[in-house]
């Protein structure tokens, strides 16, 4: 005799399947239409893959592509390496750590609108304090935001000093819940500072580092409000990301354009982060 299985516990389930069709499933599916038609407020009209192809025949389009790549790639990889080597300075007894934690930890705190705003004011070629200060000592400043060469890097400095606190945070958490036999026993073994921060705190922080990447890399491929705030994309296109191209799409009327490009940034951000969290994943269970 069989026994039938009750519905009952699917009744939890119910109400995060209605929040998550409603405000996920159903918008995405309705961007992937979009995409493929000319669009506004009234009409609606199917072109197929046209705005596909045209998103890829503009120049400045694909430019807001590769510096969307550069800014993850960049503040990701930097957030990371730095996250860690400050997570564990900050863990090896050092005086006044906990202010120092406070202070590295703060920027993330503050509205990223607000930094920008202030930051744009800083490195202001002629008035800004970063070049008076560099002018007192003799050193003629460069345009950090009005030279096409340093737009976007000096926009990825401020991201990685707003967003590097948020990494050391997760990092200090993962050393936290290493075990101090793991250290002893490799001092036993007679290992060097050097080789256990590798051979033991690197493998051991594991988890820590794929929450970090996953983060930050999800960050940087969605950035917009910080490049908004200190550019609006210039000069020229110069310090463009997807999504600030997008923003602009929309803002000129191409809306079925601009949601083509949701969807790219959208398959773009799957793409890299599936597979690395993937391989992230399988490196730990390997260990």
């Amino acid at each position: 005799m069989t026994t039938r299985k009750s519905a009952y516990p699917y009744w939890f389930v119910l109400p995060a399947a209605v929040v998550f069709t409603v405000l996920f499933l159903a918008p995405t599916i309705a961007s992937f239409w979009f995409s493929l038609t000319r669009w506004d407020l009234f009409t609606t009209q199917f072109i197929g893959l046209e705005n596909y192809r045209q998103f890829f025949r503009e120049p400045f389009l694909i430019q807001g592509l590769v510096n969307t790549i550069i800014y993850a790639v960049l503040t990701s990889g930097t957030k990371t390496v730095l996250g860690l080597l400050l997570a564990v300075l900050l863990t090896s007894g050092l005086w006044g750590q906990g202010l120092l934690r406070t202070v590295i930890f703060f920027p993330v705190l503050v509205s990223t609108i607000g930094v920008g705003i202030t930051f744009s004011v800083l490195m202001h070629p002629t008035r800004g304090l970063i070049n008076v200060a560099l002018a007192a000592i003799g050193i003629h400043g460069p345009g950090w935001l009005t030279d096409p060469a340093l737009a976007l890097y000096s926009i990825i400095f401020v991201d990685l000093w707003k967003g590097i606190g948020l990494a050391t945070i997760i990092y200090i958490a993962g050393l936290a819940s290493i075990s101090p036999d793991y250290y002893e026993a490799a001092r036993i073994d007679g290992a060097t500072g050097r080789q256990m921060f590798f051979r033991v705190t690197v493998p051991l922080v594991r988890p820590a580092t794929v929450t970090v990447v996953t983060l930050s890399l999800i960050g940087g491929l969605r950035s917009f409000d910080l490049v908004w705030a200190m550019t609006r994309g210039g000069p020229g296109f110069s310090s463009d990301v997807l999504a600030s191209v997008i923003y602009k799409q929309y803002q000129a009327g191409f809306y079925g354009l601009s949601t083509a490009g949701n969807v790219i940034l959208f398959l773009l951000i799957g793409l890299i982060v599936l597979p690395l969290t993937a391989w992230f994943n399988r490196k730990e269970v390997d260990l």
